[in-house]
């Protein structure tokens, strides 16, 4: 089953100043049949954002490539969430973030009407920085602090390790656990250093994830003091800020930023014993990052051959030593294989006149698409902004841009996870002083063309439902 689903969009302006209502749409929940649905409806999601009050919007619609839509009277209205996860057509998750505390998530399904109706169950998720699907588990993943009865105490201080932080959603039971063994993020690689997962790709039983390498704990520094590269990088007073604080006594980012690994599990329990580990000096780590979150660069294609691509993040790095010298490029594992494919590699860089990019996502066959930078990135700055798609080859290594596209000038933001369907992708892109739209994307002529509109402050998901009786 084709898994598809959407993130929330990068940035949101507020282009719509009044309070908009819609009907109680009640609905029974579906019986879950594998047997096929009977009625199917796009479900669009969107925010209405009134000074500091939002509110979201699910709207059923039955065509994405023209026309326009409101709230007023049209969809049930929920609380917003960080994500819109689209398990396939059967289930849509509202994903919840609360600055690492637990967040009541909720999901729903289409009814027999063509309307969205909540499921029973809520869901209190630990903080997560990644996702992705294993079998019927919607899985979340996160690095934080071991049980504290790990701590070594070392000098009079307790020390507590990192280790993985996993949920398991059991989407036809609406169950969830999380891990009960404890499962170690420390000296991940053997060089000290703690690291998290981005992304949770699966190809046939197995998961492929890219671990990213977060740098030295408290724990790591003192553990592990003899495998620090460069002391004068452990912090020796607090600082920083979100995502990117720190404290003293912690060596923050890697001292390794000119290498990427691929762990390889032959299932969802992580089990250290069983992981394979494989490593490559053609790119910088897999994962594209907006705060604490890490985005999926690990995709496979409908044949199986897995495609690693690195955005060269590392550039950003403030010391020298940490920024990566490789380009933001792309290498591959063929199918069944348990190594990367030694003659694959393209540098993507030397394609879009220097630019990186913040996501990749898999649409069909070999083709992938970016979400790429508007400029090069430089060391110790902000990431530029984003406003240009563009389709990559898998087999010729092409990078194509995306035509049809609104003015860079005028986005204000794209989408950070499509909605596939026959080759073509959907995603939300939002121009200043516009209605947010859904454009559809070519794969194999890259181009764009303006879909359905929506009016609302932006659209956070654009995805598919069907009625299972």
């Amino acid at each position: 089953m084709k898994r598809s689903y959407l993130l929330k969009g990068l940035a949101a302006l507020a282009i719509v100043a009044m309070i908009l209502s819609c009907d109680d749409e009640n609905g029974d929940e579906p019986t879950p049949n594998p047997g096929g649905g009977d009625v199917s409806s796009y479900v669009i999601s969107a925010t209405v954002t009134v000074g500091e009050s939002s509110s979201n919007y699910l709207i059923p619609v039955d065509d994405l490539t023209r026309g326009s839509v409101t709230t007023v009277n049209n969809g049930r209205e929920t609380e917003t969430g960080t994500y819109w996860v689209y398990y396939g057509v059967k289930y849509l998750y509202r994903l919840v973030y609360n600055k690492g505390e637990a967040g009541v998530s909720t999901s729903y399904v289409l009814n027999s009407e063509g309307k969205t109706s909540p499921r029973s169950n809520t869901y209190e998720i630990k903080r997560f920085t990644s996702y992705g699907f294993y079998d019927d588990y919607l899985i979340t993943t996160s690095t934080g602090d071991l049980n504290d009865s790990n701590a070594e105490n070392i000098s009079g201080n307790d020390y507590i390790p990192k280790g993985f932080l996993i949920n398991y959603i059991d989407v036809e039971n609406q169950t969830i656990k999380s891990n009960t063994t404890e499962i170690w993020a420390e000296n991940y690689f053997g060089d000290g250093e703690f690291v998290t997962f981005a992304g949770v790709e699966q190809v046939g039983s197995r998961i492929f994830t890219a671990p990213i390498p977060m740098g030295m704990s408290h724990y790591g520094v003192v553990v592990y003091e003899n495998l620090i590269a460069y002391p004068d990088l452990v912090k020796t007073e607090s600082g920083g800020t979100g995502s990117a604080a720190y404290t003293a006594g912690e060596l923050q980012w890697t001292q390794y930023p000119d290498q990427a690994y691929i762990a390889i599990y032959p299932n969802m329990n992580f089990d250290p014993s069983e992981r394979i580990l494989i490593k490559t000096d053609k790119i910088s780590y897999a994962a594209g990052r907006s705060a604490s979150q890490y985005y999926q660069m690990v995709w496979a294609a409908d044949n199986g051959d897995l495609y690693v691509f690195s955005p060269g993040y590392a550039k950003r790095m403030s010391d020298s030593r940490q920024q990566t010298t490789l380009p933001a490029g792309v290498v591959r594992i063929k199918n069944g294989e348990n190594d990367f494919d030694s003659g694959y590699y393209y540098n993507l860089e030397s394609q879009s006149g220097g630019c990186g990019f913040l996501c990749s996502w898999h649409i069909a066959d070999d083709y992938f698409m970016l979400l790429m930078y508007d400029a090069q990135f430089e060391g110790g700055e902000d990431a530029p902004s984003a406003t240009s798609l563009a389709i990559f080859k898998g087999e010729t290594g092409k990078l194509t841009y995306v035509t049809g596209l609104p003015s860079s000038s005028t986005i204000a933001s794209i989408g950070t996870m499509p909605y596939f369907e026959d080759g073509v992708a959907y995603i939300p892109i939002l121009e200043t002083g516009e209605d947010p739209a859904v454009y559809a994307i070519n794969a194999a002529t890259a181009t764009a063309s303006k879909g359905i509109s929506v009016s609302a402050t932006t659209i956070t998901s654009v995805g598919k439902l069907s009625y299972y009786q």
